[in-house]
């Protein structure tokens, strides 16, 4: 394997490139399809198509012949969704790059093996005159027998139509923005979708990285009514405060609805690592289950079917961790002699699942280190509930275990994927973080103040499920074409 290889993410296998947007998934006749955006050569310069990959579990991935390409579209290929019309085809709607208009294909068949030739999405007012609006990120989304259309930017224009060929300009896609949104933020890579008893909207801003609103539809006025906002990206430390690659480690999502009512989420990992160093390998997040349950509090789940990866696991009970010597001054402990040793990761591709009473977890600072050896502190996953914090390497997103109801446990369950590591924390965050200098294979745990019973440790390691992607290294099957070939 190379060094940047991964074992159980989806990743580009041709090498450099950028932007990796997911796009377009669908779940058709027993295989889930997702596309991903590539640059590569175009006749004298660059241009982007969208590189397809099936597999029937969202683990396994299979890399097919790219056809949506300037080559076929005479266009490049921007962000955008996939849906289903009304008759049940497939269809894509995205932004063509260089052609100043949205566009919208239609697959012709449910193997997305061939396409109808795309067409420009042309906008008109009610009274028929032609209405300008900014062509951007679109989605598009069906309500009854009506089509929707959501154009990004800083102002989202909602579009309408009956037959996905004439679009009338309804107004505003939001009523209001939310007290938390930065002016100049935009909305683009939209997804919009029903879930639970709300509506959804996924998406980012190209400053701040992935986020979200929840809410409902007003079908009198045709308009989303959020009434909630959350961020699913955050700053480190080392990075900007604002700005596009400079602190936006977790972006450009697309989802899909699997047939048994899950809704799953993808996110590109754009600058995740010390000094952009994995933003050019179009990696993606792994898959996220996303629901909405009646108390109102969004879950975050890893995808259930990664668990068919596990291979004979440890189990481990009733562990203390001792009170670390020393003080609150010591947020991440600085010597190795403040670390407790747990376990050694069997393998390079890992699940953690550790669980720790409410009772030892509430008003503690404590945590876990990943890699840590002599002189070498490793990378901290550490609860902080002088904050409201879970702490991810130099991350930090908001988790308070006082919000969680009163005799919930505290569950950490920690994906490690060679140097990429995501973390997810009693279903309600999520973080994601890259650790490459790696001097053990050591997890470690500490405790400031007093000590810390854990209540069950489980360790798997985790089958690989790239095959696919060596062997699309190798055909490169995927490649489009750089020049016209007539």
């Amino acid at each position: 394997m190379l060094d940047h290889d991964l074992y159980f993410h989806l990743m580009h296998p041709g090498g450099d490139s950028d932007p990796g947007d997911p796009n377009a998934a669908f779940y058709l006749d027993g295989q889930y399809h997702l596309h991903y955006i590539l640059r590569h050569q175009w006749k004298d310069g660059q241009s982007f198509s969208f590189v397809h990959v099936t597999s029937p579990d969202m683990v396994h991935w299979t890399w097919q012949p790219t056809k949506l390409q300037p080559s076929f579209t005479g266009h490049g290929m921007f962000s955008g969704t996939g849906f289903l019309t009304r008759e049940g085809q497939p269809a894509v709607i995205y932004h063509g790059q260089a052609s100043g208009r949205n566009q919208i294909a239609i697959a012709k068949d449910r193997h997305l093996s061939a396409w109808e030739k795309p067409y420009p999405v042309e906008v008109f007012h009610a009274d028929g005159t032609p209405a300008e609006i900014v062509h951007w990120d679109p989605d598009c989304f069906r309500i009854g027998d009506t089509y929707y259309a959501i154009s990004g930017g800083n102002r989202q224009p909602l579009l309408k139509s009956t037959d996905l060929r004439h679009w009338t300009l309804v107004g505003d896609f939001l009523s209001h923005d939310m007290p938390d949104v930065t002016i100049g933020e935009d909305i683009s890579c939209p997804n919009f979708f029903p879930l639970g008893r709300k509506w959804m909207l996924l998406c980012i801003s190209h400053p701040l990285g992935c986020r979200y609103y929840i809410g409902d539809w007003d079908a009198k006025r045709e308009q989303f009514v959020p009434e909630r906002h959350g961020r699913m990206n955050w700053r480190r430390d080392d990075q900007a405060l604002f700005g596009l690659f400079h602190r936006t480690d977790f972006f450009a999502p697309e989802s899909v609805l699997t047939p048994d009512g899950r809704r799953v989420m993808w996110a590109w990992l754009t600058s995740v690592g010390p000094e952009n160093r994995y933003l050019r390998k179009t990696i993606q997040s792994l898959p996220r289950e996303l629901e909405l349950p009646e108390d109102g509090v969004l879950r975050i789940r890893p995808l259930r079917e990664l668990a068919t990866l596990r291979g004979a696991g440890q189990v481990r009970e009733a562990l203390v961790v001792p009170k670390a010597e020393g003080s609150l001054s010591h947020v991440v402990p600085a010597s190795g002699l403040a670390l407790e040793h747990l376990a050694d990761l069997p393998s390079e591709a890992v699940e953690l699942r550790i669980a720790v009473p409410r009772a030892e977890a509430e008003r503690k600072l404590f945590g876990f280190t990943l890699f840590a050896a002599e002189n070498r502190p490793g990378l901290p996953v550490i609860l902080r509930p002088e904050t409201g914090c879970l702490r991810v390497g130099a991350t930090e997103a908001p988790f308070a275990l006082r919000d969680l109801p009163p005799h919930e446990d505290l569950e950490l369950r920690v994906f490690v994927d060679r140097y990429l590591i995501e973390v997810f924390v009693n279903d309600r965050q999520a973080v994601v973080a890259a650790f490459p200098d790696q001097a053990s294979r050591a997890l470690h745990a500490f405790s400031i103040g007093a000590p810390t019973a854990i209540r069950v440790l489980e360790i798997w390691p985790l089958k690989p499920a790239n095959q696919g992607f060596l062997e699309a290294r190798e055909n490169r099957i995927w490649e489009p074409q750089s020049a016209d070939t007539c």
